[in-house]
Formats: structure tokens, C-alpha cells, sequence
């Protein structure tokens, strides 16, 4: 299911305009988003994939007006009420209540590599994987509303397995289930024709990694 988010291929939005000599922040805020995203990260109470997924929730409306940190800067604040670190009343007020867990309360300097400690989502497993480097696979339609790692453009495809990265956490299954529910991750390459029609470079290809239940052997066209 095509999200607001979910923009590539999509050619209704214009050209993107490069910033020339564009700094890391635009304002001091946007560097204040970024410290508290790594600090609550570090945390453990959500991942990445929940914090991804957030922001597939912001409506079309303003996920176009606001800018990369605002959207940010929403979806910590909706996310951490939702799961109990914050009320709405201390938000609204700018201060806590003195009620959250002292372990909570700060990121001190002894702690604070683990706010850019990137997690390891590898993870062991007795199955062996469904496909092998050479397979020709094809790419389901996602028809979901819930999370997936499959952008839109790349469903509904037939591409070659180029590798195989080994069985990871299952974004999908974090958002819906709670649970990791490893599967094997693949490099899958496409000709551009096959994603963008006969108008697109024959010479050119795009490589995306894919979820093994992302894909099912292909048959001939």
C-alpha cells in the first residue's frame, strides 16, 4: 500500500533541488531533535523500526510542510506518550512531572556511546535460505497498511538475487507483532525497464535489499 512517504519513482513532486553548501542544522533545534532521537534510541524502549514507522503516520498534508526534523521532532513527542515516557500535560507544559524512572531521567557521559551505537539485527537460525545467488525472484505487492522495507516501485517485480546478507530482524514483524521474527535478507538487482517501463536507461540497474516473504520465484514473462 502506497504511503505519502513512500516517494520513489514518484514524479508528481517535482525535481529535488539540491542545497549548495548546506550545513549539518539549519538552527540549533534541529541538532537538539537529533541528540534527544539518539537519546531516547539508546534507550531500548522502541527501535528504529517503530521510530520509521511513526512517521509513515503523519498525514500527507503535513508530512509534505514540514520539514526533515519537524517530522522528527512529531514523531519522538507522539511516539514517547504513546509509549508512557511522557503525557500530553508535560508536553504541553515543557517540564516533567517527576514521575518517570530515574534510569529515564538522563544520558550521562560515561553512557553516551550507546546513543550512536548502530544494533547488530543479525541474528542465528536453522533454516537454510529459500533462494541462492542466481535465482530469479519476483517481488509481491505489499497490500498492508501496516510497515514493510519493500518501497512501491520495487513491488510486483522480477529481479535476480545477487547475495544473500544473512537472516535479520523482520521490521515488519516489530511494528505488527512486537516480536523479531529473523528472515534471510537478500540483494536483489532489477533493470531499470523492469522498474521504470521501456523509457527508462537499458544500461542502468537498481540493487535493493529484500526480505525473503518479499519474494517467490518468478516465472517467465
Amino acid at each position: 500500500m502506497s504511503k505519502v512517504h513512500d516517494l520513489g519513482g514518484d514524479l508528481s513532486h517535482g525535481k529535488i533541488v539540491r542545497e549548495e553548501n548546506e550545513p549539518a542544522f539549519h538552527d540549533d533545534w534541529e541538532g537538539r531533535v537529533l541528540g534527544l532521537q539518539r537519546s531516547i534510541l539508546s534507550l531500548g524502549v522502541w527501535n528504529i523500526d517503530v521510530f520509521r514507522h511513526a512517521q509513515e503516520q503523519i498525514s500527507e498534508e503535513e508530512y509534505l510542510s514540514w520539514s526533515y526534523y519537524e517530522r522528527w521532532l512529531n514523531t519522538l513527542s507522539s511516539t514517547a506518550v504513546a509509549k508512557g515516557l511522557v503525557s500530553i500535560a508535560e508536553l504541553e507544559a515543557c517540564h516533567s512531572n517527576g514521575d518517570i524512572d530515574k534510569a529515564l531521567r538522563s544520558l550521562d557521559t560515561k553512557n553516551i556511546h550507546k546513543a550512536f551505537m548502530r544494533g547488530n539485527f543479525e541474528r542465528p537460525t536453522n533454516r537454510k535460505p529459500r533462494f541462492s545467488v542466481g535465482s530469479k525472484v519476483k517481488t509481491l505487492t505489499i497490500e498492508s497498511s501496516g510497515h514493510t522495507r519493500l518501497p512501491q516501485y520495487a513491488q510486483d517485480k522480477i529481479g535476480i538475487v545477487e547475495a544473500i546478507r544473512g537472516c535479520h530482524v523482520y521490521p515488519d514483524a516489530v511494528v505488527s507483532e512486537g516480536s523479531e521474527s529473523p528472515q534471510w535478507l537478500y540483494t536483489v538487482v532489477f533493470s531499470a525497464s523492469e522498474l521504470w517501463g521501456e523509457r527508462a536507461d537499458r544500461r542502468s540497474t537498481v540493487s535493493i535489499d529484500a526480505f525473503e516473504p518479499y519474494l517467490t520465484p518468478a516465472t517467465e514473462k
